[in-house]
């Protein structure tokens, strides 16, 4: 019985023999892919680390599994021996299973501990920094959503629509919002930052969530840019300036304001036709103590703004490949003519079509950023204004 279950236990050992061998001759072939791994002048102190850390971590991984291999073989052979032979005094072959057991206890298992607390020293350092890529990468989607958020606040009365596409920066500059300042009294919102980046996201966030602030604080949206130019001149940033168009639409008189600093014309569709809106200041941010003045407007059921940025009306179409600032710009009149093919469809459908055409006339290449904006306002009220 004794010969029996030594035979068992032999065999056992062999496969387990072979299978510890069979992994420990690739991790001796990824060993020699490491040790091929040179290292350069070129490369930096971190860099230099993680390739020394590699090669420790790989010599260890292969001799420590053919240390396993070689220890389950002596075991095997051992058992065999005994239960071929069924004398015990063979037993005493058993003694060479305390080599490789001693060599385990003695020196690899400190190196295997030395090895294990690196990984995790590494791991927690490749954790923390996917953590930290990850933010980076999510940073600009974040700020994009503040600025230029994808679903707007649904106001009655109100049809809305609107496209963003970002240019060649990773954060923009440009943004919209629309909002209630009181029961009778709507305000909307369309700018853009010069340049890109992470300043120019900061300095439109900042315009953006001040105007809201001021704007419940003015009812005339040029005393809220005069306002917002004298704060915002304050921060000395003499490489920055905002262009921006503010609109307050009053449903109770049926009429809407309207302050443009220094922003592209803005389009309304009233009475049939479509109305340039052209600037009423200047950019700001870009002089101390300036004026700015508000035009308002009649308004009647279905009328229509349309608001954009430059990245629309600059949309350039090269007229060679060798042109690189020349060319054909996309231009308000394809603005204004696009709104007056098909002034009912939905404000939504509206700007999604012109971003499409501009797209399409500079054929798909618009490195600026570019945003479309459009309000009609349909005059419906709920229930309880009715009664």
């Amino acid at each position: 019985m004794t010969s029996f279950f030594l035979t068992i236990v032999a065999i056992a050992c062999l496969i387990a023999a072979a299978v510890w061998g069979r992994s420990a001759s690739y991790r001796f072939d990824h060993m020699r892919r490491v040790e091929r791994e040179v290292i350069t002048e070129e490369d930096s102190e971190a860099t230099v680390r993680r390739k020394q850390d590699a090669m420790k971590i790989s010599r260890t991984n292969f001799l420590k599994e053919t240390h396993a291999a070689v220890l389950y073989f002596f075991l095997a052979v051992s058992s065999a021996t005994v239960g071929i032979t069924d004398n015990l005094n063979w037993a005493t072959l058993y003694l060479l299973v305390v080599v490789p057991a001693l060599v385990s206890a003695l020196w690899w298992g400190r190196e295997s501990l030395k090895n294990a607390i690196l990984l995790r020293e590494r791991f927690a350092i490749e954790v923390k920094a996917e953590e930290t890529l990850s933010q980076a990468e999510s940073a600009p989607k974040a700020w994009a959503e503040r600025l230029s958020p994808e679903k707007l606040e649904k106001l009655t009365g109100f049809e809305t629509g609107r496209v963003y596409q970002p240019g060649s920066g990773l954060m923009a500059g440009d943004f919209y919002d629309i909002y209630q300042v009181s029961p009778t009294r709507t305000a909307a919102v369309l700018g853009d930052v010069s340049g890109h980046g992470v300043e120019s996201a900061i300095t439109a966030f900042l315009a953006k969530f001040l105007l809201r602030i001021l704007l419940r604080a003015y009812r005339d949206p040029a005393q809220a840019l005069q306002e917002l130019n004298n704060q915002m001149y304050l921060t000395d940033r003499p490489e920055e300036f905002i262009s921006m168009v503010v609109l307050m639409f009053d449903t109770e008189a049926e009429t809407f304001r309207y302050a443009s600093a220094g922003h592209p014309t803005v389009w309304l569709w009233h009475e049939q036709e479509a109305y340039p809106l052209r600037r009423t200041g200047p950019l700001v941010m870009l002089e101390k103590d300036v004026s700015y003045y508000s035009k308002e407007i009649p308004l009647h059921p279905d009328d229509t703004v349309v608001l954009y940025s430059d990245g629309l009306t600059e949309a350039r179409r090269e007229t060679s490949p060798d042109e690189m600032r020349g060319g054909e710009l996309f231009g308000e009149d394809r603005v204004a003519q696009f709104i007056r093919n098909d002034p009912t469809m939905h404000p939504q459908q509206l700007c999604e079509l012109l971003r499409d055409e501009a797209q399409k006339f500079a054929r798909g290449s618009i490195d600026d950023d570019l945003s479309i904006f459009a309000i009609r306002w349909t005059a419906e009220m709920d229930a309880e204004e009715k009664d």
